[in-house]
């Protein structure tokens, strides 16, 4: 039988790409975690990892194994839970902006859903000012969007720069208008291009709107024009555009913002799994 300690290890490296990170998700030390692998690799007879200079990743046989170690560690928390004088039940509303979703909500969400399958999860993905909205009208519980510097609403998760983004820089470079791809108002990056570009006095025309970030990336490999993301989550294809070329964009900060009248606990259990998992990353 395999042993679910052993599976947490194998599932954790997989979600944090690394032996340190997974160890340090875990509360355990790397030596540890690098033991739980190797004894499941002995147990199964297979090769389950490979490792290079920057991230560990599943071999064939390690990518088979990771949805049944999934599913043996859903039903050991569900069991628990069945159990647990304390398990959280109910509904939990929770609004995330267009351009985290992509890069960082899943292993939030699967971890999460494991330790509290009790919990109905309701997710609305929209433009931070649009959950923003939302959660004014009664309609979200928390909110894991971005807010710009100065802004006081929330608690901080983590800050990082904006990026100015092109499939071919030097080729949209060269046009005498800037041609901008964005999202619709009341969006944040939006509004921080457009003040920047203005700023500067550097004319700018919107070539591509949007409210998906998969239609505004297709537009930006399609080569139509400059697309502005937090660096963390440039989309493949693009290329961040050198220093220089076009003036700085300020800083984003991603914060949590719970509603007054959201079930506390609820709260509480789903911030803690996202403050942990993105600020290991």
């Amino acid at each position: 039988m395999l042993d679910l300690v052993q599976l947490r290890s194998f599932v954790a490296l997989e979600q944090m790409g690394s032996f340190t990170l997974a160890a340090e998700k875990l509360g355990l030390g790397q030596s540890t975690v690098s033991q739980h692998i190797q004894r499941l690799e002995a147990a199964l007879g297979r090769k389950l990892v490979t490792r290079d200079t920057h991230r560990v990743s599943l071999t064939a046989d390690g990518e088979a194994l990771l949805g049944y170690a999934r599913k043996m560690l859903a039903i050991d928390s569900e069991v628990e839970a069945l159990f647990a004088e304390s398990s959280l039940r109910g509904r939990l509303r929770l609004g995330v902006s267009e351009d985290f979703v992509t890069s960082r909500l899943p292993g939030v969400l699967e971890d999460f859903v494991r330790t509290h399958p009790s919990v109905d999860l309701e997710l609305t993905v929209a433009l931070s000012g649009v959950l923003y909205q939302m959660q004014d009208n009664g309609e979200i519980d928390l909110v894991l969007a971005k807010r710009r510097l100065g802004d006081a609403r929330g608690q901080l998760v983590y800050r990082e720069p904006l990026v100015w983004l092109a499939r071919d820089p030097e080729r949209i470079l060269r046009d005498r208008t800037l041609p901008l791809i964005a999202f619709p108002p009341p969006s944040i990056t939006r509004s921080v291009a457009i003040e920047t570009l203005d700023r500067h006095r550097i004319p700018w025309r919107i070539v591509c709107t949007c409210g998906s970030l998969s239609g505004l990336t297709a537009a930006a490999r399609a080569g139509m024009g400059i697309l502005v993301q937090p660096r963390s989550m440039v989309p493949q294809g693009l290329k961040e555009l050198p220093a220089g070329n076009l003036p700085p964009l300020e800083d984003v900060e991603f914060v949590l913002v719970p509603s007054k009248g959201a079930d506390r606990k609820l709260i509480a259990a789903l911030s803690s799994e996202i403050l942990s998992k993105v600020r290991a990353l």
